[in-house]
């Protein structure tokens, strides 16, 4: 049996992704692992009316269970609407589905969108995959995500040591033959919070802090010109807020050299086809540093909800600037009260 995402007060991507393009900026698609940051996922996006995708990977919906995650879903949107937000627009999106099986499967416990990610196959056969899970989330109005090319970085069980950038003379043929809705791409972002080798960038000469060499937006130019209006992605987004490394660096933490990808760079690719741009990351930190703060300045607290609680308001903090400062997703609802 299929549970109907629209019942949970679900939508799937195919509007809000519309109006992004046109309107020039980019959903926060957020992975979320814990009640914590799911709490402040739907707080920070209800309170500053924006769009919102809440993703999960394969390991975090076995991590939390596909039964109560239904709810969990259910549950944030009637949170959503508890904080006022009375037209919330909240997608639950599978994060790197690996197999038409776990597609199926996240499309049957109610996700409003998946992706399927065949970028690591060779193009025919991620032709053929994309377009089977295509054909059958498209019976239930899920939206499908599409990957061509290869970031590098690991996140859950998504692991690569090399990029490789989108072909932009694939992605024409790509969209077409598979149907799918929207298309992650490579041009330079990686997973995980060391994103890049020392060897890699440059060094600021005032700070000594580590520079990333720029996203390749010749490659995101030739992309949309190639398919206008196409919604595109980015993953591996995460930009490494140094405030909540030195947070954790200073209380024990060990993360020498983390960088990310430089919040102007995300800003100007959320200003063109760029609809939906991914952090996963940036969340692990804050939630992290606000953890290590409160053992070290408290070490007698043994209530999880004393270290969470914390952890939370650096998670909410950090999405509420990423919607405002980055993605420019504020108050972009359609039905905004």
């Amino acid at each position: 049996m299929v549970v109907d995402y629209k019942k949970l007060g679900l939508v799937n991507t195919r509007e809000m992704f519309k109006k992004a393009v046109v309107g020039g900026y980019a959903i926060p698609a957020f992975n979320f692992n814990n009640l914590e940051q799911l709490q402040a996922i739907v707080k920070a996006s209800s309170e500053l009316r924006s769009p919102v995708i809440i993703q999960v990977s394969k390991g975090a919906r076995k991590y939390a269970n596909a039964t109560l995650l239904r709810y969990m879903a259910e549950g944030a949107v009637a949170y959503a609407k508890e904080l006022g937000c009375k037209h919330p627009e909240i997608v639950v999106h599978l994060d790197h589905g690996d197999s038409f099986e776990t597609c199926k499967s996240c499309i049957d416990s109610g996700f409003s969108s998946v992706m399927i990610d065949g970028s690591a196959l060779p193009y025919e056969e991620n032709v053929a995959l994309t377009k089977k899970v295509v054909d059958y989330a498209h019976q239930f109005d899920v939206t499908v995500e599409g990957e061509l090319g290869v970031l590098a970085g690991v996140e859950d069980d998504v692991v690569a040591e090399v990029s490789h950038y989108t072909k932009p003379e694939e992605v024409v043929d790509f969209a077409t033959r598979t149907g799918c809705d929207s298309l992650a791409i490579s041009i330079g972002t990686s997973h995980g919070a060391y994103k890049f080798t020392p060897e890699q960038c440059t060094r600021d000469p005032k700070t000594g802090r580590l520079v990333p060499p720029p996203l390749a937006f010749d490659v995101l130019a030739a992309i949309e010109k190639k398919l206008p209006g196409f919604p595109i992605v980015l993953h591996g987004s995460s930009s490494v807020p140094q405030k909540y490394v030195d947070i954790i660096n200073a209380h024990g933490g060990k993360l020498p050299n983390a960088v990310g990808i430089p919040e102007e760079q995300l800003r100007r690719a959320a200003k063109s086809a760029v609809c939906k741009i991914n952090i996963d990351s940036d969340s692990r930190l804050a939630f992290t540093a606000g953890v290590r703060e409160t053992f070290d300045e408290h070490p007698e607290y043994f209530d999880p909800r004393q270290y969470c609680g914390k952890a939370r308001e650096y998670m909410e903090e950090l999405y509420k600037e990423k919607i405002k400062d980055v993605l420019g997703s504020d108050y972009k609802l359609t039905n905004i009260d």
